[in-house]
């Protein structure tokens, strides 16, 4: 038996403007703006509120946009989107591809703005259905995990309502129309790491003269792939990643120091901090051994929290997208090493649920080699962050009806 909120989510979402809505999207993928720069998506996205009579309030946290809905008693809901882009060079070839230089939505941001705005709108056009408060959000600098820390600091509940429930969602590799939910830890926290290693520069032809903190450095590095797989227990996931490694200006100088850049994706507090007593004893360790006139700096940076779903709460939400879109649309991967900052606006402990959206197109997804196995085709499609990644935009209305059912099962409904 269909509940009520799939019941209603399906009749108000049946005449979505989908022409239109994909039109607003492939706008937005044109205009891609950088974190904390999204002036220009912010300013469209409140004006789309404001004209679905939403209370609408921009520049919260940065650049960040609120909108509330007030229709009378019942909880209050908070749907969130994240805005921004990264700093990356499309090479999707689409007709709609990015107009700046430089910067693509190469994880589905514009998407996830355009399933708001859909889901706002039907929402407000339904509200006889429904009571409660709705509070729409655009966040800002998801990309650098600074967008909701900014917001809750701005006051964000403090000038809007607090919600009982947050929700959100985010396009991923697979193939278009499902819908992947986790009744716990679904995505995992992120460290930055920055290691300078001090050494005596000189001339290249008298080695013997200097302390050559290249090859420092290319011990660190070497060394540092024992982490995950001698001193992290195989129960525990983990992952270290060498970003960059800088140092020199030209060929026949030996320089005085190079740089390395650490990121770590952990499930547990316990385990990041062993990963980083780990490569603080390694890199003091190379540098000792070395002779380096210095002790290495090791500057612990940015971070993401994890993201772990109230089970109660997501569990609800994964029973009416099942509802709504069908059997065997639903499925638990368990937990991602991807990272997520949408957990830092639960602030206090509020339940929420968070989900993704697979949303390759079946063109791409069935020429992928791999054959039935589905792991394997996800690694082979464009996966987020990469300058192939291209959405179906068959994905449009149901990520409007996966936002609007998930609003529903949380609110008061008639």
């Amino acid at each position: 038996m269909t509940s009520s909120a799939a019941r209603t989510a399906l009749d108000i979402t049946a005449d979505l403007p989908v022409p239109a809505l994909e039109d607003f999207y492939r706008d937005l993928h044109r205009h891609p703006e950088l974190s904390l720069e999204e002036h220009r998506t912010a300013a469209l996205l409140a004006e789309r509120l404001r004209k679905a009579g939403y209370e609408t309030a921009e520049g919260v946290g940065g650049t960040g946009v609120v909108g509330v809905l007030r229709n009378g008693d019942g909880p209050t809901v908070l749907l969130r989107a994240d805005m921004d882009a990264l700093p990356v060079t499309e090479e999707t070839g689409l007709p709609y591809a990015s107009e700046t230089a430089g910067v693509m939505h190469a994880c589905g941001h514009d998407l996830h703005v355009t399933w708001l705005t859909g889901a706002a709108d039907a929402l407000a056009a339904g509200r006889d259905t429904w009571s409660g408060t709705l509070v729409v959000l655009g966040q800002p600098a998801e990309e650098t995990g600074e967008g909701a820390a900014r917001m809750v600091a701005d006051g964000l509940y403090e000038r809007f309502p607090r919600p009982d429930v947050l929700l959100a969602q985010h396009a991923a590799p697979g193939p278009a129309g499902l819908y992947a939910h986790s009744p716990g830890l679904i995505m995992s926290a992120a460290t930055d790491i920055d290691i300078v290693v001090h050494g005596r520069g000189g001339h290249g032809s008298r080695p013997e003269a200097t302390v050559d903190p290249v090859v420092t450095a290319a011990y660190i590095v070497t060394r540092l792939q024992t982490v995950v797989s001698r001193e992290v227990a195989a129960r525990d996931s983990a992952v270290l990643t060498v970003g960059r490694i800088e140092a020199g200006t030209r060929h026949n100088i030996i320089p005085s120091e190079a740089r390395i850049a650490l990121n770590l994706r952990t499930q547990s507090e316990e385990v990041r901090e062993r990963m980083i007593a780990a490569i603080r004893r390694i890199a003091a360790g190379e540098c000792l051994a070395a002779g380096c006139p210095r002790e290495p700096e090791v500057t612990v940076g940015s971070s993401f929290p994890v993201t772990v779903n109230d089970p109660d709460t997501d569990r609800r939400i994964a029973a009416v997208h099942g509802e709504v879109f069908g059997a065997g649309t639903i499925l638990d991967p368990g937990p991602a090493m991807g990272s997520e900052d949408f957990s830092r606006l639960a602030e206090g402990g509020l339940p929420y649920s968070y989900w993704f959206v697979t949303s390759t197109p079946a063109d791409v997804w069935n020429a992928a080699p791999g054959g039935d196995d589905v792991l394997r085709k996800i690694a082979a499609v464009p996966s987020n962050h990469s300058p192939l990644f291209a959405p179906d935009l068959s994905t449009v209305a149901p990520g409007v009806r996966t936002l609007v059912s998930g609003a529903l099962a949380s609110l008061s409904v008639a």
